[in-house]
C-alpha cells in the first residue's frame, strides 16, 4: 500500500472484496475491506431432472451451486465475464457470457432458447438483485430458480465509521450494499464520502439518504462490471 495513497472502502461480502481490494492496490489506491454484507450458503435439494442449462448472475452464485452439485456437465450462461470465468474454474466447460447485466442475460438465453431441450435453472441469492426468470418464463420457456445462497448485511467496524473522514469513496457492488450503506450513515452523516455503484439499480437506494446531505454524491458506473465501476476513481 502506498504511503498517503488515498483510501477507498470495499463493501462486498468476502471473497469477492479481496480480489476488488487487490485491484485497487494495483492502482496505486488504499482499499479498506470492511464487508456490508456477508455470504451464508444454503442447503435446498437440488434436482436437475429436466434442467437444460444453467444461469448465474453472480460468483457467489456459481461458487455456492458447485458446492452443492457435483455435476459440471450442462451448458452455462453467465450474466459477465467475472461469472463466467468463476464458472469455468469450478470446472463447467460450456460457458457464455453475456457481458452485462441481467436483461443482457435474459436476451442471451432467449437467443439460444431453440437449442434447449429443456428447463433453464438459476442458482440465486434468496433475494437476488434482479428478476430473470419472470422474464423467460413470460415469453414460454421453462425456468425456474433455486436459492442457493444468502447474504446477510453485518455492521461495519467502529473504526471504519470513526475514519470515515479519511475515506474518499466507498465501493457498493449491490443493492442491498447500498440499502445497509444508507442505514449505516443515517445516524453518522458522512459528507465528504463519495458512493461509487455498480448500476444505477444499486445507486438508487442512496437517494434519500444524498438528499439529507448524509454523502457527497453518488455515482453510477456507465456499464454493470467492476472495471468500469473502478474507472470513476480515475475520473
Amino acid at each position: 500500500m502506498t504511503v498517503g495513497a488515498r483510501r477507498i472502502w470495499v463493501t462486498r461480502a468476502l471473497p469477492g472484496a479481496e480480489a476488488t481490494a487487490a485491484r485497487l492496490e494495483a492502482m496505486g489506491l488504499a482499499p479498506l475491506i470492511d464487508p456490508l454484507l456477508e455470504v451464508r450458503d444454503l442447503s435446498p435439494p437440488v434436482d436437475l431432472a429436466g434442467v437444460a442449462a444453467l444461469a448465474f448472475t453472480s460468483v457467489n452464485g456459481v461458487a455456492a451451486f458447485a458446492r452443492l452439485d457435483a455435476g459440471r456437465d450442462r451448458p452455462v450462461f453467465a450474466v459477465g465475464d467475472r461469472t463466467a470465468r468463476a464458472a469455468r474454474e469450478a470446472g463447467f466447460s460450456s460457458v457464455t457470457s453475456a457481458a452485462g447485466d441481467v436483461e443482457a442475460l435474459t436476451a442471451l438465453i432467449l437467443d439460444h432458447a431453440g437449442r434447449l431441450d429443456g428447463a433453464v435453472l438459476h442458482p440465486s441469492a434468496l433475494e437476488p438483485a434482479g428478476d430473470l426468470v419472470t422474464p423467460l418464463v413470460s415469453t414460454g420457456l421453462n425456468a425456474r430458480r433455486l436459492a442457493v445462497y444468502e447474504a446477510v448485511e453485518r455492521d461495519p467496524s467502529s473504526s471504519t465509521l470513526s475514519g470515515l473522514d479519511q475515506l474518499e469513496a466507498v465501493l457498493l457492488h449491490s443493492p442491498r450494499a447500498a440499502r445497509a450503506l444508507s442505514c449505516c450513515l443515517a445516524e453518522r452523516p458522512a459528507p465528504a464520502l463519495r458512493a461509487l455503484c455498480l448500476s444505477a439499480a444499486v445507486a438508487r437506494p442512496l437517494e434519500g439518504l444524498l438528499q439529507a446531505g448524509g454523502l457527497g454524491g453518488v455515482t453510477s458506473a456507465p456499464h454493470p462490471d467492476e472495471t468500469a465501476l473502478l474507472t470513476l476513481l480515475t475520473l
